[in-house]
């Protein structure tokens, strides 16, 4: 159980795990994000202040006083139903356990947004079934892009937590997906509507989409998560985004293991106060704000972020900011659009080891844009400004060798305060080139090859 606010967790589990110089790292943390600091409620006994109205006490988070064990009806059949029964018997104030050595299995869609004051202690083992034509049809759909959900966790002072494994039974999605790319594919954890509560210790299994999607939540810690879960036929299980966060804010992610074949964490629109640090990525696309600005219409924002203490292997990237241009145009069949307006602002990435990455860091306000010269004729109307990657070291792939990184914004007009510094990385061949168009160079310190740079 946690006690502590969720930003003291997260300092003291990093200086304690993984060496953080305490004092320094905990002045630039206030530095970046006062409102995390200042903002972040305890999980219990008591919450400080409260994120609708700051200085507020929340209401005591009262004691697990009551203890419910979910049955399985054993031999593949869905548990759905013992699911329920004990998480309601045990809302406010109960200790919902999932034993261990029990296999459960999950076949009907499970609300569990009306959650309140609980713990759930998965030990155990829960999978869902296969029954892909069900679940396209029951899952539930979220507001961003074509996401859906097996089930909806949400609610107030909500725990997660065991050692227990759940199992999305991707490989069927990942074969299914490559035959229909229009497929709706359910995210495996989805965390709708959580405002106070943590997600740790729990083993999370070949998801048919996303491993976890955040959203319009706040106040959540996640932590000692590992992902795992890579086809075992020639279709690769794809868009298996590590951690996706929407609408939510002071939220921390640390201390996981990941091995996927999609960003590792992503910041989608309206990301704000989040610290990510801790991480191992395997195989992802890189840790990324974004992708922004893809919707006509809509004001996407992402501030406050702050990545630290990385390592990234075998990625196509290891900081990454992507924004779609000012005019719609096809990434592929379901993926789709540009036009979208917003700001991308204070974001930190500090301290990142890459091994057999292809960028190390990479800015794009063309995403989804291959023709470049058509970007720059519609710019993005998203401005990305107080940027700052430090601390990089490690060796890229040679897939660009000498390049090593990708500096290109559609317009110096809306890409500023871009700060790039002490990086040591290397392509195989000792390269360390950085491909930079339209951003400003005051405040670069690579090496850029391209003679198109913006001014200050």
């Amino acid at each position: 159980m946690l006690f502590r606010s969720y930003v003291q967790i997260a300092l003291l589990e990093a200086a304690a795990v993984f060496a953080m110089p305490s004092w320094p790292a905990l002045q630039e943390y206030k530095a970046h994000l006062p409102k995390v600091i200042s903002n972040t409620p305890s999980l219990r006994p008591n919450h400080p202040i409260g994120p609708k109205h700051p200085g507020k006490p929340f209401p005591p988070s009262p004691a697990r006083t009551k203890y419910c064990y979910v049955k399985s009806h054993g031999d593949g059949k869905d548990d759905a139903d013992y699911i329920l029964d004990a998480i309601k018997e045990c809302n406010n104030g109960g200790h919902v356990i999932f034993s261990q050595g029990i296999e459960y299995t999950i076949g009907t869609a499970l609300d569990l947004t009306f959650l309140n004051h609980v713990d759930i202690d998965i030990q155990g083992y829960i999978q869902f079934t296969n029954d892909t034509t069900y679940w396209q049809t029951h899952s539930f759909r979220q507001i961003f892009q074509n996401a859906t959900t097996f089930f909806q966790l949400g609610g107030h002072d909500i725990n997660v937590f065991g050692g227990g494994t759940i199992d999305g039974n991707g490989q069927i999605w990942y074969d299914l997906y490559a035959s229909d790319i229009y497929i709706l594919r359910p995210i495996l954890f989805g965390t709708i509507g959580l405002h106070g509560g943590s997600i740790s210790d729990l083993n999370l299994r070949y998801s048919p989409q996303y491993y976890n999607f955040v959203a319009n939540s706040s106040d959540v810690v996640f932590s000692n998560i590992s992902i795992s879960g890579f086809s075992t036929s020639a279709n690769v299980a794809k868009n298996t985004d590590g951690w996706d966060t929407y609408r939510s804010s002071n939220i921390v992610i640390q201390n996981s293991r990941v091995d996927n074949g999609d960003d590792c964490v992503s910041f989608k629109p309206n990301s704000t106060d989040v610290v990510v640090q801790g991480l191992q990525c395997n195989g992802s696309h890189g840790i990324s704000v974004g992708s922004l600005g893809q919707y006509v219409g809509e004001v996407d924002i992402v501030k406050n972020i702050y990545v630290y203490n990385i390592t990234m292997t075998n990625a196509t990237d290891g900081a990454r900011i992507k924004v779609w241009p000012g005019i719609p145009s096809a990434l592929s069949g379901d993926l789709q659009g540009g036009g979208g307006t917003g700001a991308v602002s204070n974001i930190t990435y500090n301290t990142m080891h890459i091994s057999n990455v292809d960028y190390a860091i990479e800015i794009t306000q063309c995403y989804g844009q291959k023709n470049l010269t058509l970007c720059n004729q519609f710019p993005s109307s998203l401005t990305i400004e107080d940027v700052t990657m430090e601390g990089f070291t490690g060796t890229t792939s040679a897939k660009f060798e000498p390049i090593v990184g990708y500096l290109v914004c559609s317009s110096p007009s809306v890409c500023r305060e871009i700060e790039i510094k002490d990086i040591e990385v290397v392509g195989p061949e000792g390269g360390d080139e950085f491909t930079c168009e339209d951003v400003p160079v005051g405040g670069l310190e690579v090496n850029c090859t391209s003679v198109n740079k913006g001014s200050n």
